[in-house]
């Protein structure tokens, strides 16, 4: 039998579930930080046995019988040592590279081919003569080489000194471009796919370097740049400095989310070593699992301009969604962790974490900021806000108290509420399938999304495209509509993308639409009259929606309430008569989300 490495086995002991794991044998029940239930060695009735995460153990105060989560299956089901790693590795999606008479790692020249490739860009870094200009961008920040270079940051000159570099080392083409170091252009030569770029080093957790983020230092787009996807880099399943941040997200029990490299450097120098960010785009269920099994609190540390507030919400969503807690530290205008710790230190920036709070609570302080909640058509865009979170929060003590707080500041009934939440979708926009299937078809076993043949013209797309025509449209309709009132999901997606800088993050049916958008452009049409009218549409459809619920309570409510809501609705209806009186005539016309 082949032998399994020691550092694969350290992989899957980290990445399991050691509460799930065992709570499919034992009803397990949180006491503290720890589970409690009865022992299944010695049979025992009382919560004598434990489950402690912290330390990846399980121990029973009656018979002792203790271990990890492969000794679990070892005593429990008659495996033996490898029969366990390999059951375990099975249940977290983990291959086991067989080694021995199978032979070594297949992926192994790609993980020597960038490792070779950092040490290079470090000794660039260094004393390379190109590196001054990396060097001066870094003392222009306040940071000094000697402190950074042990983080593993390096430069990628212009160039071809790098394929030089490269060859001399005996590494091959194919080798530096599968492992994404190198880019075939057009025709048909080869390129550095760093140059002119600070770089970060993007480890796996098993602390090995599997590709770089790269920071622009001249005239140029994108400013910052990731490896492409390869065979050992997945930017969607890794997190910035999760490799050194583990043990220290352990010890302190929560994890500090930040959006950028810089962030995490200025932090960990700092001395705040619990900090990971996603590379670059949005976090993925996938970065919130690596999250879970460090850490069951997260503090969301993002901007607090409107941009970082969405980004703090989607995060948040995700995080909910692995049963984490998380909270939300709010930075004084203007200030990014990067520059408030340059001025405060450690200290100033643990205040401001110390005071961080439930993210279900900051997104009331923010809506009862802006005033939704003094009015009734207010409250009702309130919840529709609300609701993603609510029924976000996997943990369903967390679902109610988020549901009593909305119910007690919205002012509505909490059953009528809970109903809202069990009716996924239900008066929050969500009526058309996601963007991984909305106008799609597909083409045998691969499945390529495919783009429907056509947009559809509506208020949504007139919006869209005012927003690409840059400022100042783009700032008039990012405050007159929000992300939610855009019913057809890539139009949805495209919005956020462009309010939030983020265009790449887009998936493939959004950002087909989005590049049909924008070979579209307004042309000669007059952008005044275009915003009006869908601005317009977009408050008629609002009024639609406050009949459309006040329908969906009229049957649950006592006749008393029935005459209030029965009032409220023709005052609605009036209102929509009267300020909008095309807007049913628009609707029949086209039929089309967002006519």
């Amino acid at each position: 039998m082949s032998l399994i490495p020691d550092d694969v086995i350290e992989q899957v002991r980290e990445a399991a579930d050691l509460v799930g794991i065992i709570g499919e044998h034992v009803e397990l029940k949180r006491s503290g930080s720890d589970y409690r239930g009865p022992c299944p060695f010695h049979g025992g009735t009382h919560r004598n046995f434990a489950v402690i995460p912290k330390k990846g153990m399980f121990y029973c105060f009656v018979c002792h019988e203790a271990g990890d989560v492969f000794t679990f299956f070892m005593k429990r089901l008659g495996m033996d040592y490898p029969t366990a790693v390999r059951e375990v590795a099975r249940r977290v999606g983990i291959t086991i590279p067989e080694r021995g008479p199978s032979g070594p790692d297949p992926h192994e020249p790609l993980y020597s081919a960038v490792a070779a490739a950092a040490d290079w860009f470090a000794r660039q870094l260094r004393e390379g003569p190109e590196g001054d200009v990396a060097r001066q961008y870094l003392g222009s920040r306040g940071l000094d080489l000697e402190t950074v270079l042990p983080l593993g940051l390096g430069y990628a000159p212009t160039g071809r000194s790098f394929l030089d570099a490269m060859k001399s080392l005996g590494l091959r083409d194919e080798v530096l471009l599968e492992a994404g170091l190198l880019i075939k252009r057009e025709d048909g030569t080869l390129a550095p796919s760093f140059r002119g770029r600070l770089l970060f080093p993007i480890h796996d957790p098993r602390a090995r370097v599997v590709g770089f983020g790269g920071r622009l230092l001249g005239a140029g787009e994108p400013k910052y740049l990731n490896s492409s996807e390869t065979p050992i880099f997945h930017k969607g399943r890794l997190l910035y400095n999760l490799h050194a941040a583990k043990h220290a997200m352990r010890k302190a029990e929560r994890a500090i989310l930040v959006e950028g490299y810089f962030d995490v450097l200025r932090l960990s120098l700092a001395g705040i070593e619990e900090v990971v960010a996603p590379l670059g785009t949005g976090l993925t269920s996938d970065q919130a699992q690596l999250v879970r099994r460090h850490a069951s609190h997260v503090i969301l540390l993002y901007d607090s301009d409107e941009a970082g507030l969405r980004a703090t919400f989607r995060a948040a969503d995700e995080l909910l969604r692995e049963r984490l807690r998380v909270s939300v530290a709010t930075l004084p205008p203007g200030e990014d962790p990067d520059t408030l710790v340059q001025r405060r230190g450690a200290a100033g920036l643990e205040a401001i974490l110390k005071d961080a709070v439930d993210v279900f609570e900051r997104k009331l302080q923010i809506l009862e900021r802006k005033g939704f909640l003094g009015t009734l058509p207010g409250r009702r865009r309130a919840l529709d806000r609300l609701l993603p979170t609510i029924r976000a929060a996997a943990d369903p003590i967390t679902q109610e108290l988020y549901m009593s707080r909305a119910a007690e500041a919205a002012g509505v009934r909490k059953d009528v509420l809970e109903r809202e939440v069990t009716n996924a979708g239900a008066g929050s926009g969500e009526r058309y399938p996601s963007a991984r299937s909305a106008g799609t078809v597909s083409t045998g076993e691969n499945r390529s999304p495919l783009p429907a043949p056509a947009l559809p013209a509506s208020a949504e797309k007139t919006l869209l495209l005012l927003l690409l025509e840059g400022e100042p449209w783009k700032s008039k309709v990012i405050q007159a509509v929000d992300a939610e009132e855009f019913e057809f999901v890539p139009y949805r997606e495209a919005f956020e993308a462009i309010a939030d800088d983020a265009v790449l993050s887009l998936s493939e049916t959004s950002a087909r639409a989005y590049e049909e958008l924008r070979a579209e452009g307004l042309g000669d049409r007059d952008p005044n009259a275009l915003y009006e009218r869908a601005v317009n549409f977009i408050e008629a459809r609002r009024l639609e929606r406050q009949l459309e619920q006040i329908d969906q309570r009229l049957p649950f409510e006592t006749p008393e309430v029935q005459a209030s809501l029965i009032a409220e609705k023709r005052r609605v209806f009036d209102e929509l008569r009267k300020r909008y009186p095309r807007y049913k005539i628009a609707m029949r016309r086209r039929g089309a989300p967002g006519t």
